[in-house]
């Protein structure tokens, strides 16, 4: 009798050093049932071609507005008014570059981020950085989760902790889905993002924000990094933007396009994931901008500065704006946006963990330990605070993903500025500059934070003096 190909393969041999420098081990692509399953014909034009390779990017935007972006937006927009909107502008960009790398380095290599790393590092430094990637995959499914029960207890009166473990259920919808043909999931993912948009540009235009002041929101200020309670936010802003599971999901997901396997593929490739993943986190910048927007203009003007839990800002919307509807759109909105990250934090905890073990186990069996690697933290944590400080553990959440970030980027630039490893498509020098100053800027304000938490900074400045 054959074996199904999801079931453990014979013993392989052990990893070499190829010619372009990867140690190899096995040679299993990512997400290997869906791999290459969707064909790019020839002869297409250039918006027909676009359209054939869109998709990935809005699954990898999704991370960019989940409820973590929520209860970070609200918090900065009540807090400081239209101040951070620069933090989500310059994190968002630093996405769009650090997303086309990781794309670049999938269509290039036919490795994801995690396998690139198990190729490349010793065993050690690779199970450390699945150990640190998993970690921001809970951190992450903190806040995804929560959101959606918070959601659907807002919506249909659910307690929190049942809410949370109907969230786990996703792994369901995505066997079915990616069952019945990846595209599935990109159209799911891409209706839920339209509603969420929807949503918000509801929600704008009855806050009637100050167009000026949102204008001048846009413009960095110093006093984001010298006041601590901003620099706590801005970095919250900034895990919840620039998520590192995005990263190994991106990598991993654009092989999904079957392309012709040349030169020429290859960069056309590039080209439209590219455009695909910018103009997909693009709707990401506007739905962040505008849930701060709607804070701002309906907490902060109002003098309302300490609105933080999603369940307050719910609670307040209606009467504050004096529409009925509004804060039943807002939760809509957040039930789509919870169920969306769900749903693409399973396939990125999938990917991980094939990427950096090189497990062999049954597609289903992948998901449900990934699931609940992720899902049970989060039902613990509920359990334990309930609906209060719920918006405090999101907030924490993102900036343990904030501080995760470098162990992916870092490893991310390297690879695609090695030319050994990307040949003729190695980053051109510019695009490795704004890489490195955007490592340092991540870098900079975690070490900026974590000095500031521990009582560091003032220390130095005691003894500077």
């Amino acid at each position: 009798m054959i074996k199904p190909p999801d079931i453990k393969p014979p013993d392989v041999p052990p990893a070499t050093e190829s010619e372009n420098g990867w140690r190899l081990g096995p040679n299993q692509p990512s997400l290997p049932e869906v791999h290459r399953s969707i064909v790019v014909p020839k002869g297409l034009s250039f918006w027909r071609k676009m359209l054939a390779f869109s998709g990935p990017g809005y699954l990898v935007a999704v991370g960019y507005m989940d409820p973590g972006n929520w209860a970070t937006d609200l918090a900065g927009g009540s807090a400081f008014g239209y101040t951070l909107l620069s933090v989500i502008l310059l994190s968002n960009l630093m996405a769009i570059l650090l997303q086309a790398l990781a794309a670049r380095l999938g269509i290039v290599t036919g490795r994801d981020l995690a396998q690139a790393c198990r190729d490349h590092y010793s065993r050690p430094v690779s199970f450390s950085l699945w150990v640190l990637c998993e970690l921001a995959i809970c951190a992450c499914d903190l806040a995804e989760v929560i959101g959606s029960a918070i959601a659907l207890n807002l919506l249909f009166k659910i307690p929190l902790v049942i809410g949370v473990c109907i969230t786990a259920l996703d792994v369901l919808a995505v066997m079915y889905l990616q069952n019945k043909g990846f595209r599935y999931i990109e159209a799911l993912v891409v209706t839920l993002i339209l509603t969420i948009g929807g949503c918000f540009l509801v929600e704008i235009i009855f806050s009637h924000p100050a167009l000026p002041a949102v204008l001048a929101g846009f413009v960095p200020r110093v006093e984001i990094v010298k006041d601590p309670k901003m620099l706590f936010l801005a970095i919250s802003i900034l895990g919840a933007t620039v998520m590192p599971h995005n990263l190994y999901l991106h990598s991993s997901i654009v092989q999904t396009r079957k392309y012709e396997p040349t030169s020429s593929g290859k960069a056309e490739a590039i080209k439209f994931a590219t455009i695909d993943s910018t103009v997909a986190l693009m709707f990401a910048l506007f739905i962040n901008a505008a849930i701060l927007i709607v804070s701002a203009a309906t907490f902060h003007t109002r003098g309302q500065h300490g609105v933080a839990e999603i369940q307050d800002a719910y609670q307040l919307l209606s009467p504050t704006l004096g529409m009925g509807a509004a804060s039943i759109i807002f939760a809509i909105a957040l039930l789509a946006s919870g169920q969306n990250s769900t749903l693409t934090g399973t396939l990125a905890g999938q990917i991980v963990m094939e990427g950096f073990l090189n497990l062999r186990l049954r597609p289903w069996l992948r998901r449900l330990i990934t699931r609940l690697i992720a899902i049970v933290p989060a039902v613990l944590t509920t359990a334990a605070y309930g609906e209060s400080g719920t918006a405090k553990l999101i907030i924490i959440s993102q900036v343990v993903l904030s501080l995760q970030l470098s162990f992916a980027v870092i490893p991310l630039i390297l690879f695609t500025s090695d030319r050994k490893k990307m040949g003729e498509f190695v980053t051109p020098q510019w695009l490795r500059i704004l890489a490195w100053i955007t490592a340092l800027v991540i870098a900079g304000l975690n070490a900026k934070w974590l000095c500031d938490s521990f009582g560091l900074t003032e220390l130095a400045a005691k003894l500077l003096k």
